[in-house]
């Protein structure tokens, strides 16, 4: 990071007006201007730190969007596929037909424990 000479000078004293502050006075304005520097310096840093944890997310970010968008194109030709071949394989099929509740279902004509379900078989 880069430092300006602007905040490395604290030897620098604006003239007051009236009479000379005392010491004391000088030794808080440099005291306070150094504090402030390191405030600076502090803020500095961390607004970088932010910029940068940024820019790594947006790279994540990017490369995961990229990784999604190859997924759904992926996807969308294997739709594509499967629906080309179930249009063709559906004519071939005789078992597709709706089924009536009757042939999945046949009457109850004897007793509990010997009832059966009738499970159509599709010719292909």
């Amino acid at each position: 990071m880069a430092q300006g000479s602007d905040s490395n000078d604290t030897s620098y004293k604006s003239p007051s007006p009236g009479s000379r502050p005392s010491s004391s006075d000088d030794a808080k304005k440099v005291m306070r201007r150094e504090k402030n520097r390191i405030a600076a310096q502090k803020s500095r840093m961390r607004q970088t730190q932010k910029a940068d944890s940024l820019h790594v997310e947006s790279e994540n970010l990017e490369k995961e969007n990229a990784a999604l968008r190859k997924e759904v194109k992926q996807l969308t030709e294997e739709a594509k596929y499967l629906s080309s071949l179930l249009s063709s394989h559906e004519p071939l099929c005789t078992g597709l037909a709706p089924q009536t509740p009757e042939l999945l279902y046949p009457p109850h004509h004897s007793s509990y424990h010997h009832q059966h379900i009738a499970v159509p078989h599709y010719q292909h």
